[in-house]
C-alpha cells in the first residue's frame, strides 16, 4: 500500500506509541488527584506541554490541550466573542477549514458581520488585503498558516501586525503547518494558534490551542476547572503524552532539515506529472507551499473516478479535505481559486511525509497517466448521460 494522504492524517510513529502505552496501563492516575499516581500523570502532562510549546514557540502555560484542532478553533472563536462582546465584526479568508468557517457562520447567524476575503487564482492572500477589511469594531481575524488542500502558506506575521494595529485578535489555524515547517507563535504575533497531533505523526483525538498570555478568552467547556479553567475535563493523558513525544520528534526533524528531501520528492513528482500528462494545473503553484503537499487538477477528468482507480492499485490519495470527503460539492478551496468547471472536478491531492519513498513516487508516476485517461473517459461518459 502506498500512502499519499498525509494531509488527512499521518502514521503514528513507533516511538510515539511506545511513550503512550504505560498510560493505558499501570500509569493510570487522574492528574487532578493528590497522590503518587496523580503526580505521575501530572508530570507527564507538564513534560508534554513543554514539548508542544517548544515545537510551536509558545510558553508551556499558554498550551491548552483539546480533543483536536476543531475544538481548538471553536474555543478560540467562541471564547474570543464571549470575552469581547462589544466587537461584532470578523474577517476570515475564503479558504479556511470548515472548523473555522462553520463557527464563524454561527456567529453571523447571531448578528455578527463577517467579511470573507477572496484569494488570488494561486491561492494567496496579502496582509494589505486583510488590513483594508479591518474596522474599529473588528473582533477577530482568522487565517490559516498553510492551506490543507493546496499547501499555500499565508503571511501570518504581517497579517497579525495589521490586526494588532486595529486592536483585533488573530486566530491562526496552523494544523497543516506544525511539524512540517518552522512555527513560532510568539514571533508570528498571533493570539490563538490551533494544532492537531495526528497531522505530525501523533495520535488522533488530541490537539491544542496556544493562547497568548493576556489574550482574552472565555471557557466553552466548564466543569472541574482543569487547564486554568479554560478547558475543563479530565485530560486525555495517553493522547497528550503521545502528542508530546510527536512534538519532540518533529522539532528534532525540523532542526535536522529533514523536510528538504520531502520537498525535493514533491517537486520531482510535480515536474514529472506536468511533463507526461497534458492539460494539468498545479493548484497553489507559484506561491510558497508546504513541502508535503501537491494538489493538481486534470482537465475534463473525474477526481472521484481517479481516486477509486488509485485505490484499486493500492495508492491512497484524496481530492479535498478528509472532513469533506463525503460531500459531493466541489472543494470550496478550489472554487475560491476560480478554477473552471473543466478542472474543478478533476483534482487530486497528494500528501507526502518523511516516510514517503522514491520507489513509491515512481510507482505512482508509472500508473498515473493511464488512471487520468480512464478518469477523463469516465467524466465524458457521465456528461453524455446527463
Amino acid at each position: 500500500m502506498i500512502y499519499l494522504d498525509n494531509n488527512a492524517t499521518t502514521r503514528l510513529l513507533p516511538e510515539v506509541l511506545a511513550a503512550m502505552m504505560p498510560y493505558f496501563g499501570e500509569l493510570y492516575g487522574n492528574p487532578s488527584s493528590i497522590h503518587l499516581f496523580a503526580e505521575q500523570s501530572r508530570e507527564a502532562l507538564r513534560q508534554s506541554r513543554v514539548a508542544v510549546g517548544r515545537l510551536i514557540g509558545s510558553r508551556p502555560e499558554e498550551i491548552v490541550f483539546t480533543s483536536g484542532a476543531t475544538e481548538a478553533c471553536n474555543l478560540a472563536i467562541f471564547g474570543a466573542a464571549a470575552a469581547r462582546p462589544e466587537r461584532r465584526h470578523i474577517v476570515v479568508s475564503s479558504v479556511e477549514h470548515h472548523a473555522v468557517l462553520h463557527p464563524i457562520e454561527r456567529l453571523r447567524a447571531q448578528g455578527y458581520e463577517v467579511t470573507v476575503l477572496p484569494v488570488s487564482s494561486s491561492g494567496g492572500l496579502t496582509a494589505a488585503e486583510v488590513a483594508a477589511a479591518l474596522r474599529d469594531d473588528t473582533l477577530l481575524v482568522a487565517t490559516m498558516l498553510a492551506n490543507n488542500e493546496t499547501g499555500v502558506i499565508f503571511p501570518v506575521a504581517e497579517i497579525a501586525a495589521a490586526a494588532k494595529a486595529r486592536g483585533a485578535l488573530l486566530l491562526c489555524d496552523a494544523t497543516q503547518a506544525v511539524g512540517k515547517m518552522p512555527v513560532h507563535a510568539r514571533r508570528l504575533g498571533v493570539d490563538y494558534l490551533a494544532l492537531s497531533a495526528h497531522k505530525f505523526h501523533g495520535p488522533k483525538g488530541v490537539g491544542a490551542l496556544a493562547v497568548r498570555r493576556g489574550a482574552p478568552i472565555v471557557a466553552q467547556l466548564v466543569g472541574g476547572g482543569q487547564q486554568w479553567d479554560i478547558r475543563s475535563g479530565t485530560e486525555n493523558v495517553p493522547g497528550i503524552v503521545g502528542m508530546g513525544m510527536a512534538s519532540y520528534l518533529a522539532r528534532r526533524r525540523l532542526e535536522e532539515g529533514a523536510y528538504g528531501a520531502v520537498e525535493a520528492l514533491r517537486d520531482r513528482l510535480e515536474q514529472a506529472i506536468l511533463a507526461n500528462i497534458e492539460r494539468v494545473v498545479v493548484n497553489g503553484g507559484g506561491e510558497p507551499r508546504l513541502p508535503t503537499t501537491l494538489n493538481v487538477s486534470f482537465e475534463d477528468s473525474s477526481g472521484e473516478a481517479m481516486l477509486q482507480l488509485l485505490d484499486e492499485v493500492e495508492i491512497a490519495a484524496s481530492s479535498s479535505s478528509a472532513c469533506q470527503s463525503n460531500v459531493k460539492e466541489p472543494s470550496h478551496v478550489l472554487t475560491a481559486l476560480g478554477l473552471s468547471e473543466r478542472y474543478l472536478h478533476g483534482s487530486v491531492r497528494f500528501g507526502l511525509s518523511l516516510l514517503t519513498t522514491d520507489d513509491e513516487v515512481d510507482e505512482l508516476l508509472a500508473r498515473l497517466p493511464r488512471i487520468v485517461a480512464r478518469g477523463r473517459a469516465a467524466s465524458t461518459e457521465r456528461s453524455a448521460s446527463e
